[in-house]
């Protein structure tokens, strides 16, 4: 293209055709792109402060060069204005903020002159060409694609997918994975974005989904939606997790998955760089989804707590490694597919706690209600965790353990009740001696001792209560104590006070407003 643009006007629309076909975007937009070109070239010839524009006809491809100046009654560029009387010598019946345009003589372009041309065309030709890719990408978010290797610039490699190019950034490689210019690499597009220097296509083979797409290409039964996979857990290159579920009763998600002698996971594992793949089935009961998570190891008993969102896995001793996994990359895998925290224990470890927990329970029901350990014993035995439990539980739930008659429970429950009395007179002295206002006493959801631990705080006042995040409040009153909506809604109550003002305000504003002086 050297030759700049000393074309004859038939060649000017041969090229336009030409790149618009090669680039496959609008032959209008090559054609644009040449008329700024030309343009330019225009300017630098008569000058940069002149309004010189180009046209290029799109049936006979002549070059039409003009220069714009603007009709005024008082010229302030004369490069770009013109006085009203000049422009009636051209113009009969000129209006002010017309424009005349002169025409002017085809350029002769230099060297330099086609260089620059050039440049600008190629420039408009590449951002019409991204411009297309992005609309033609913007909504394929989510596809795997195959492409070549273009270059490899400091580890992330820049892919040609044909009509458009893709960067697969070095973290979202597989580890001790590398490629070489003209290899070929399949990818998932998670991202399609613009940026400052023009839209970007954004691969993965690190992804989640990465996974879950590759089995929809080699499982039909997930294409066709027989088979879901409800969720995807990695350790890139080393180690995953896939759960799947059938909506046919008659179609097992997991030997499907897996393929004839492994042949459909074989495939996945070959283009992960042999990535291992556990194959789990879902599950809608949280406890038997975790068990199936933690495979191969195999779990003696789990303890869900809903609301701090963990779980917890008694294991066999001899499981324990196993279900831990090799720097703990069994049970976090797992913890990833199930979106619940795992802790686990082994028998021994959940025995010992057990028998901690059963002696510290039985000291405070020996110490509060004075009685011996045998009947300490059996409380807890029974599920009694606290003196309330004991204190206003129903008569009947105590004579239904073996050994107590009436007499025993109902004394049980009357020294339970006088231990509580005496505790909250105790605690509502202390309350007071730190100065936690009554106000504050008052609000539902904070027991006695949790006024002491206030007041310790140095949170005496509603204001000072109300100044709290929930965060805070919990972290005072201890996590096992309270949970965070139950704090949401006592800092809430203890703000009420804060709105009373306004509202009497707003309801004196809206008896004015309903007035006869107002209508």
């Amino acid at each position: 293209m050297d030759t700049g643009l000393a074309l004859n006007r038939m060649e000017i629309l041969q090229v336009a055709d030409a790149v618009a076909r090669e680039k496959a975007i609008e032959r209008d937009e090559v054609l644009e792109a040449m008329e700024m070109a030309i343009q330019k070239a225009g300017r630098s010839k008569y000058g940069h402060e002149h309004d010189i524009r180009a046209q290029i006809d799109r049936q006979s491809g002549e070059i039409h060069l003009m220069r714009f100046r603007q009709v005024v009654e008082t010229v302030d560029n004369e490069a770009m204005q013109i006085p009203i009387d000049e422009a009636r010598a051209i113009n009969p019946d000129p209006k002010v903020g017309d424009f005349i345009v002169d025409t002017l003589p085809p350029i002769d372009f230099g060297r330099i002159a086609a260089q620059t041309a050039k440049q600008v065309i190629v420039q408009k030709v590449r951002d019409a060409e991204r411009q297309r890719q992005f609309k033609e990408y913007k909504d394929r978010t989510g596809e795997i694609v195959n492409g070549l290797v273009k270059r490899v610039e400091f580890g992330n490699v820049t892919v040609d997918l044909g009509r458009a190019e893709a960067i697969l950034r070095r973290d979202e490689l597989l580890p001790r994975e590398s490629f070489r210019t003209g290899d070929r690499v399949r990818a998932y597009i998670y991202d399609v974005r613009q940026e400052t220097r023009g839209p970007q296509i954004f691969l993965s083979r690190t992804h989640p989904q990465f996974m879950a797409k590759l089995f929809a290409q080699e499982v039909p039964e997930i294409y066709d939606g027989i088979i879901e996979i409800k969720s995807v857990a990695r350790d890139p290159g080393s180690r995953a997790k896939i759960a799947v579920i059938s909506h046919d009763s008659s179609i097992d998600p997991v030997g499907a998955c897996v393929g004839m002698r492994g042949s459909r996971v074989q495939a996945v594992v070959q283009e992960l760089q042999g990535e291992k793949i556990d194959i789990i089935p879902w599950s809608p009961d949280t406890a038997t989804f975790v068990v199936n998570a933690l495979a191969p190891a195999e779990v003696a008993k789990v303890v869900l707590d809903e609301e701090a969102g963990r779980i917890e896995v008694i294991v066999p001793d001899d499981q324990l490694s196993l279900a831990i996994g090799r720097r703990g990359q069994n049970v976090r895998l797992a913890s990833m597919l199930t979106g619940w925290d795992i802790d686990i224990l082994t028998e021994a470890e959940e025995s010992e706690r057990r028998t901690e927990e059963t002696r510290r329970l039985s000291t405070v029901f020996m110490e509060a209600l004075d009685i011996d350990d045998v009947i300490a014993h059996l409380l807890v035995t029974e599920g009694f965790t606290s003196v309330e439990d004991v204190a206003f539980v129903p008569l009947d739930d105590l004579l239904s353990i073996e050994g107590f008659d009436r007499d025993v429970a109902s004394e049980l429950r009357a020294r339970a009740r006088v231990y509580i009395a005496e505790r909250n007179e105790k605690l509502t002295q202390q309350r007071k001696d730190l100065g936690v206002a009554d106000d504050v006493a008052a609000l539902e959801g904070l027991t006695p001792e949790h006024l002491v631990k206030l007041g310790e705080k140095g949170v005496k006042t509603l204001d000072d209560l109300a100044d709290l995040a929930s965060d805070e409040l919990i972290e005072i009153v201890g996590k096992d104590e309270m949970n965070e909506d139950d704090a949401n809604t006592i800092i809430m109550a203890a703000r009420a006070h804060w709105f009373e003002g306004e509202d009497k305000a707003k309801g004196g504003s809206g008896d004015d407003a309903g007035s006869p002086a107002h209508a």
